[in-house]
């Protein structure tokens, strides 16, 4: 079939496999370019098919040279219908990796399940024995408790007041204001059981139970700060205080892995479009004008650049690994960079409708947007057709 981008909202419903699979190799070679890195060589990545969970993976094999697992929920595609494009990373990555002679196993499900768990548990006893590095990355909006079988669903909200400021369709360009109304205490409650640290926890001190933990092991999740004229809606809501759990969790986790030397750090990446930040109101405005003043200071990173800096001069740059006041590792040191941040509050207070096609920088944001289903990437023929149905090496 020939496939095209249709969008609903912040949602692309199709993927393009050929794309996606020349994303994953752009990213590879990314890394590859960059030389190797003296790091992990058994890696499970948890939530590995997009985003900051891919790039890790790929990073950690490409870079590291590191066999890995990756555990992911994604759709398979049908006659007729695209899978989602985490399906078709993940199965560019899989061939990739057993090409270059690197171990590589996927498995698909609820991470957030104890089957999926003990599952993942039973496959690095079989073929890897202990992993060096568990890279926690999970995004979803759901969580089923796998103790109460309660479906806990996460909200985008503010606390304590209203919160109205400038967003932007990305779509059409349109700088209009938006209004959200004030989270309630379940919607709190529910947020941070989806997106807090508690999932995390059960993951290592499974894996510890089990024994598949290297001596030394080191586990890592993923944070998000940004600025002041997000922090209404972002840090100081319902997602920032499932983050401050997410924080809270490494110290936790640092202390049950005590015994084997192990530690847990969670990493503050820089805004980056993903399908999750394009659905919270005011990020696209931040983010189209932050990469316009980042990419003409040369600062601007994707997903791979970031991942790859963050191995190569914080986790194994072989030097204590620097934390803020927090215990944070912070990679999004070039985003909040005093100068940066000053010039988007500037152009921020400038942004219309009118104005931001030369104060922003839509258009990549656009680009990368459709970059996450496999369209809009250089050397592949959109016009011509393809096999929707793509399997995974070690799931079908």
């Amino acid at each position: 079939m020939i496939i095209e981008p249709r969008m609903r909202g912040f949602i692309c419903l199709t993927a393009h496999p050929t794309g996606c699979a020349q994303n994953v190799k752009n990213q590879i070679n990314y890394v590859k370019a960059q030389g190797k890195i003296d790091g992990a060589k058994r890696v499970l990545v948890i939530g590995a098919s997009t985003g900051f969970g891919l790039a890790s993976r790929i990073t950690s094999a490409f870079g590291c040279g590191a066999s890995t697992i990756g555990v992911f929920f994604e759709k398979p595609g049908t006659e007729g219908k695209t899978a989602s494009p985490g399906w078709y990373n993940s199965a560019a990555f899989e061939q990739e990796a057993h090409a270059a002679g690197l171990y590589a196993k996927s498995i698909n499900g609820d991470a957030f399940s104890e089957a999926i768990k003990a599952q993942t548990i039973a496959t690095i006893k079989a073929d890897l024995g202990q992993v060096d590095l568990v890279i926690y990355s999970l995004a979803s909006p759901v969580r089923m408790h796998p103790t109460t079988g309660v479906l806990h669903r996460s909200a985008l909200k503010p606390i304590g007041g209203t919160f109205t400021n400038k967003t932007v369709d990305f779509h059409t360009g349109n700088v209009t204001q938006v209004s959200i109304e004030p989270a309630t205490q379940e919607d709190i409650d529910n947020t941070v059981v989806v997106m807090g640290g508690e999932d995390w926890s059960m993951w290592m001190d499974a894996m510890q139970k089990a024994g598949v933990l290297a001596e030394g092991a080191m586990t890592l999740a993923y944070s998000y700060i940004g600025p002041e004229v997000t922090k209404a809606v972002y840090r100081n809501g319902t997602i920032g205080r499932a983050k401050d759990h997410l924080e809270a969790t490494a110290a936790t986790i640092t202390e049950q892995l005590q015994a084997l030397g192990g530690k847990a750090y969670v990493s503050v990446n820089k805004a980056l479009v993903t399908q999750a930040s394009s659905a919270i109101p005011v990020i696209p405005l931040y983010i189209s004008l932050l990469y316009k003043i980042m990419k003409r200071e040369g600062i601007h990173e994707g997903c791979i650049e970031q991942m790859d800096r963050l191995y190569r001069a914080r986790l194994y740059a072989g030097t204590p690994i620097s934390l803020d006041a927090e215990n944070r590792i912070r990679i999004d040191d070039w985003e909040m960079r005093d100068d940066v941040q000053a010039e988007v509050a500037r152009l921020w207070e400038e942004a219309t409708t009118e104005s931001l096609g030369e104060l922003g920088d839509l258009a990549g944001y656009k680009n990368d947007f459709l970059n996450l289903f496999g369209f809009g990437f250089e050397g592949v023929d959109y016009l011509a057709d393809v096999n929707e149905v793509v399997s995974i090496p070690s799931i079908s």
